[in-house]
């Protein structure tokens, strides 16, 4: 009997880990593919960063993320407020963790090459949301350019 209740509550925590992980998987996920689209396109390399970028940051695996990225791309167009998702991410991320993401939001901006004005708009939109101070902001952007022009 007590075998059976402590497997029954193991699973319930693996349950439990497993749908949290997921909610922050589809917050991520979200925010990223709202910085991909802010041009007005998603391409291909986009959705190539935004999907490792899951696998990287949260440890999921790719089909796991593909089928959050096309969760994802279902919602967008239902006019999720930035707000919704930026809340969450502050009650769930640390410090260092927002600063990771804001260094995959630059590098999906930075990914055809160019910062749009709705781009830049939305990245700093988004650090004032995450509580990311604007000279933070701007050595995150230093650092993906330089990154970038390595490669």
């Amino acid at each position: 009997m007590l075998e059976s209740f402590v497997k029954f509550f193991n699973q319930s925590k693996l349950k439990e880990k497993n749908t949290e992980n997921e909610e922050q998987l589809m917050l991520i996920g979200g925010i990223l593919l709202e910085a991909a689209a802010i041009d007005g396109k998603i391409d291909d390399d986009e959705i190539d960063k935004i999907n490792k970028s899951l696998i990287n940051f949260l440890g999921t695996n790719e089909e796991k993320s593909t089928e959050i990225i096309n969760k994802c791309i279902e919602k967008l167009n239902e006019g999720n407020s930035l707000h919704y998702f930026t809340s969450k991410i502050n009650k769930e991320f640390e410090y260092n963790k927002k600063i990771e993401l804001l260094e995959i939001l630059w590098e999906i901006v930075l990914a055809d090459g160019k910062i749009h004005d709705f781009e830049s708009n939305l990245i700093r939109r988004l650090s004032g949301l995450l509580y990311i101070p604007d000279i933070d902001s701007g050595n995150v952007k230093k650092k993906v350019l330089t990154k970038i022009n390595r490669s």
